[in-house]
């Protein structure tokens, strides 16, 4: 897939090793829901490294010195439902960051989202947008939310995800070939129900324990 900096696949021995715990089917919800957390604030380190700064001046205890901040406030988007069990911890590292919400079904039928939420700061154009959901499966849903942002004038968009297929990638660089996708690791491939291989199951069921076993 040579999709060259548009796709980063984040390495580090402690995403290896959370994300294997997470797709662990042995894997307690809550242990789930913390480990997505983890992975995912190590990805949105990654994902706003070279993100736009402006210098400004602080008075410390001793005098006064000049740092750096975001030259614009992030925003964070989660498509729901899992997006929001993965957007909770990254919204922790951005204390200022305004919050929105898109809210997607898959209609199994025809393997396509359907919108039925949503809520989009006003800022929402003026800074990078992080947009999070765990799985990058078939595609849709991130095509689809990618597409609402731009709408709403959205320039800087990053869309962050735990796990990948193939198929998904190649969907949404060809929809969306200015937005880098960040992920913890690319996966072999769809089956015929669109569910990652191998996968981690559903993970809005493991986030929020609406399924007992994956």
């Amino acid at each position: 897939m040579p999709y060259g900096t548009m796709l980063q696949v984040i390495k580090h021995p402690l995403i290896d090793h959370y994300l294997t715990r997470i797709r662990d089917i042995d894997t307690s919800c809550a242990r789930f829901r913390d480990l997505v957390g983890c992975v995912g604030t190590l990805l949105a380190y990654e994902a706003t490294r070279d993100v736009k700064q402006e210098e400004v001046e602080v008075q410390t205890p001793m005098e006064k010195c000049t740092g750096l901040r975001f030259a614009n406030n992030v925003c964070i988007v989660p498509i729901l439902r899992a997006g929001i069990g993965f957007s909770d911890a990254i919204v922790s590292l951005f204390p200022d960051a305004h919050i929105g919400h898109i809210g997607l079904f898959r209609n199994e039928d025809i393997l396509e989202p359907v919108e039925y939420y949503k809520s989009l700061p006003i800022q929402i154009g003026q800074g990078p947008v992080l947009l999070v959901d765990p799985m990058l499966a078939t595609g849709g849903s991130a095509i689809a939310a990618a597409k609402m942002l731009k709408e709403k004038g959205c320039k800087d968009i990053r869309f962050i995800c735990l796990i990948a297929a193939p198929e998904g990638i190649e969907k949404f660089h060809i929809a969306h070939p200015d937005v880098p996708i960040y992920t913890a690791a690319v996966d072999r491939q769809l089956d015929e129900n669109g569910y990652i291989l191998p996968g981690l199951g559903d993970a809005g069921d493991r986030i929020f324990g609406t399924l007992e076993k994956h």
